[in-house]
């Protein structure tokens, strides 16, 4: 999910901000979150959702507005055709989403979310960056510290494929 200018910096600037509408969201909208990280201006999650529940965009939608009525007013800025629809400006309105198909897709999207801040030049090592589900997953034993220092070529080829 993807701010609509991607030049700011919002979403860590006001990290505490995000979490408090991510826990809003799972009370109201359960789900599992095997990975999460969020940059600056996006964020990624691979996530589980109940049985017989498949509504993704619902939980983002509900996240994007507890999101973004927390942060000041003076950040709104809708572009046109967005301010009859209730919009701030501060979200893209569209989002990727992908169902996982196996264990192996689910290992390269989860590489990919925690490899991201390091391929976008935020930090020289997944473990640098910390918003992000990947030292919850170092403490339970999943990934070593240093993983991600020699990421393999099918995961950096992961962003040649995706936007």
């Amino acid at each position: 999910m993807n701010l609509n200018d991607r030049r700011q910096d919002y979403l860590v600037r006001y990290i505490e901000a995000f979490r408090a509408a991510f826990r809003e969201m799972q009370q109201y909208l359960p789900s599992e979150t095997l990975a999460i990280c969020i940059l600056p201006d996006h964020f990624h999650w691979v996530v589980v959702l109940p049985e017989n529940d498949h509504d993704f965009s619902r939980r983002i939608q509900n996240l994007k507005i507890n999101f973004t009525k927390r942060l000041p007013l003076s950040l709104y800025n809708p572009q046109a055709g967005q301010t009859g629809k209730r919009e701030s400006g501060i979200w893209q309105s569209k989002f990727w989403e992908h169902a996982i198909r196996d264990e192996r897709d689910l290992y390269n999207h989860i590489a990919y979310t925690y490899y991201n801040p390091v391929k976008h030049g935020y930090a020289k090592s997944v473990a640098d960056w910390p918003f992000s589900s990947f030292h919850r997953d170092v403490s339970d034993g999943l990934f070593p510290i240093d993983w991600g220092g020699a990421v393999s070529e099918e995961i950096k080829n992961l962003y040649v494929e995706r936007p």
